[in-house]
């Protein structure tokens, strides 16, 4: 057989005959959402805060209804400088974060025993999805019977406001768990203790990294109402003051401020999130 033909049989398995490369044409791209844009995240508050310049500048916006961002951020640094805005933050910042531990501790603990065990299920997940359709802000004037309207019925609130978010992700991420990884662990002979150190939780650990975006959210929204019950210091304290002797630029700092805590907390559980599940190839990057 004459060496100048061209056999595509002769072919390696990653080539392709030339007739064939020429017909490929342009490399097309490949479908998504495409690379991640930097500081993408800080792209939608900018244009929202130009647009409210904007709005004020031109006489758009009432100042008495909505003052301006300049105006909003002397106010802010008035605060600042009299300590009022550290102060009442730090208030706020404690009990979001109490009610924030307590509630993703006992959302997971819950979700961990419905999602292994079919008693647990049947005794817990009918509870919580009762509680999922009776909003926690609800539950105040009973809350406030029970335990007054100290601290501890604030931080109870904002813990059942995080509660059913964590509960509900990790359960479906438990129950999202595919079958093989069980039927491998058997095959391997995984212990109760391994199989739920190598499977349970890497396996569960996105859907409670899901719950806990919504469970920070949720934690200060809780917040906001709470403080408005009978507080002496937090934010939302802050801005029922400013409500009573109409100081409406008082409360856009504070709106400002559960914002950005909002922001920038739902940014770290993302961090935490990309790092954690770094071995993921999804169309985030």
């Amino acid at each position: 057989m004459s060496t100048t033909i061209f056999d595509k049989r002769a072919l390696p398995a990653t080539e392709a005959p030339p007739d064939q490369v020429r017909a490929r044409g342009p490399r097309r791209h490949r479908p998504g959402p495409g690379k991640p844009v930097r500081y993408g995240w800080a792209i939608g508050p900018v244009l929202l805060l130009a647009l409210w310049a904007a709005g004020s500048g031109l006489g758009v916006f009432d100042v008495r209804s909505l003052p301006a961002p300049w105006t909003v951020a002397g106010t802010a640094g008035g605060l600042i400088d009299d300590g009022k805005l550290q102060s009442h933050l730090a208030t706020s910042g404690q009990r979001a974060l109490l009610g924030l531990l307590f509630g993703v501790a006992a959302g997971l603990v819950l979700a961990l025993v419905s999602g292994l065990s079919r008693l647990g299920e049947a005794v817990i997940d009918g509870p919580v999805q009762i509680k999922r359709s009776i909003p926690s802000l609800a539950l105040i004037p009973l809350l406030i019977l029970w335990f007054g309207i100290g601290e501890t019925m604030k931080v109870i609130t904002i813990a059942l406001g995080v509660l059913v978010p964590v509960y509900i992700h990790t359960h479906n991420g438990l129950r999202a768990i595919d079958n093989r990884y069980a039927e491998l662990a058997e095959t391997v002979r995984l212990g109760r203790i391994g199989f739920v150190r190598h499977v349970v939780l890497p396996g569960a650990l996105p859907g409670f990294l899901l719950g806990m975006r919504f469970a920070v959210t949720g934690a200060w929204l809780a917040l906001v109402v709470v403080e408005q019950v009978n507080a002496t210091s937090g934010i939302g304290y802050m801005m029922e003051l400013a409500r009573t002797y109409g100081q409406t630029d008082v409360i856009i700092v504070g709106l400002v401020v559960y914002g950005l805590l909002g922001l920038v907390s739902d940014a770290l559980v993302r961090l935490v999130e990309r790092r954690a599940l770094s071995w993921r190839r999804t169309l985030a990057g």
